[in-house]
Parts: C-alpha cells; sequence; structure tokens
C-alpha cells in the first residue's frame, strides 16, 4: 500500500502512511479544511450569512 501523501510504502506503524509527518501532514489537511467540499447551494450560504448577521448585532454579555 503506498502513502497517499508522498506515495512511499506505508509502514505498519503509520499505516496508511509512511510516517509520522506524513500522518501529521494528511491532520493538518483535516483541521485546515483541505478535504472541504466547497457549497455552491444558495440556501447554505443564505443561512451563514444571516447567522453571521445575528452574532454581530449581539451584545456581549
Amino acid at each position: 500500500m503506498a502513502c497517499p501523501i508522498c506515495d512511499r510504502k506505508s509502514d505498519e506503524k503509520f499505516r496508511p502512511f509512511c510516517s509520522k509527518r506524513c500522518a501529521d501532514v494528511d491532520l493538518g489537511k483535516w483541521l485546515g479544511g483541505g478535504y472541504a467540499i466547497p457549497s455552491n447551494d444558495p440556501d447554505e450560504l443564505d443561512e451563514v450569512i444571516a447567522e453571521m448577521e445575528k452574532q454581530a448585532t449581539q451584545k456581549p454579555h
């Protein structure tokens, strides 16, 4: 099995990755939104904008 990050042979200890570094690169992509699927759904966009406007007008406690 090849490492999905660098295509080297995967290491059993870090499977499916070849090293801790590649596992960390993958985790960084997940946490940074690198694997997110963009949405062009206008309803979803309208909901996000409405929520942001609502939060902007609320006074802090």
